[in-house]
């Protein structure tokens, strides 16, 4: 049984204009999205820049509401829930920010923002917060002397292991990674992923990872869901993706990450034109405007989206 079930999942926002603000149009974020998250697992969920992949992990936890679909967490149906209700699952259902020092209050010292989950959820003595408080920044790889500082003291790594520290102060049972690395140094990319691998290691966490470096995902992903303009248009096992990716958008975005051999070379895939606008996304395939091995059914018809075999989905009409 999956840990996490998103079904058909959609968050439209509305484009209101004039004195009575009234709604002329919507932005169509994300359009049906489905997929799972088994307990210990990584899901991966890659796209280019305004596919909707924020808004689908902010719309799980409902940070943002979303307008219709179905997720459901724990066996728990969490856009049913009451303010209360939700406020309890969320223990188990953490997120870590793409932006490591936005997301910290500058007025608040590190020790005070780790236990602030701890304060809201259990009922502990001073002394006991202040143990698991130095006992998970030794586990993010942070000092506990430095509990008395503030977020502008710490580089972006250190603020970011943070972040970390305070996703986990109440041992969830899965976190959603929103782009935890993308504002970091590429040599302190790779220290925030090995302790995010060693941490799910640890705790049998459940990652949804959201990027839009494949490199990255391709490193601590078992499921990699690529994602073209708020849908998804293929979802694979890590190995099978990477190794024998099927629709063409996937094709180009694996066709620009670059090899560090400068004896390989490597075609690349040019996509012509701009992504569309989601206030008023393309008939049929959303990827056809773009898509260099268009058919004629492809600007008619929205293709399936469809297991092809070992558990490789595709929604193409080329398959």
């Amino acid at each position: 049984m999956a840990l996490l079930e998103v079904n058909n999942l959609k968050k439209y926002f509305p484009i209101k204009k004039g004195i009575l603000s009234r709604t002329v149009g919507q932005v169509q974020a994300v359009d049906g999205v489905s997929f799972t998250l088994k307990k210990g697992e990584t899901l991966g969920l890659v796209g280019e820049s305004g596919c909707g992949k924020t808004t689908v992990g902010r719309s799980i936890l409902r940070l943002i509401e979303p307008t219709s679909g179905q997720v459901t967490f724990n066996g728990q149906n969490l856009l049913r829930l009451e303010r209360e209700e939700l406020r309890k699952v969320r223990a188990s259902l953490q997120i870590i920010f793409q932006d490591p020092f936005s997301s910290l209050d500058p007025r608040m010292n590190v020790g005070q923002i780790i236990a602030e989950p701890i304060r809201n959820h259990l009922k502990i003595s001073k002394s006991e917060m202040r143990n698991q408080v130095a006992y998970l920044m030794e586990r993010v790889g942070l000092h506990p002397e430095q509990m008395s500082r503030y977020p502008h003291e710490f580089s972006g790594g250190q603020r970011q292991r943070i972040g970390i520290a305070r996703a986990l102060a109440l041992n969830p049972l899965a976190v959603i990674c929103d782009e935890p690395v993308s504002a970091l140094d590429v040599s302190i990319q790779a220290q925030v992923i090995n302790l995010l691998a060693q941490l799910q290691e640890q705790m049998n966490l459940s990652y949804l990872f959201i990027a839009h470096d494949l490199s990255i995902v391709e490193h601590i992903s078992d499921r990699v869901a690529v994602m073209y303009l708020g849908r998804i248009v293929e979802l694979a096992t890590d190995r099978e993706l990477y190794q024998n990716p099927m629709h063409p958008y996937t094709q180009a975005l694996l066709s620009a990450v670059p090899i560090p051999d400068p004896e390989i070379r490597k075609k690349k895939i040019l996509l012509q034109g701009d992504v569309p606008s989601p206030i008023n996304p393309p008939s049929g395939c959303a990827f056809h405007t773009r898509c260099p091995e268009r058919k004629e059914i492809c600007s008619r018809e929205e293709p399936i989206f469809q297991n092809i075999g070992a558990d490789h989905w595709v929604a193409c009409h080329l398959m």
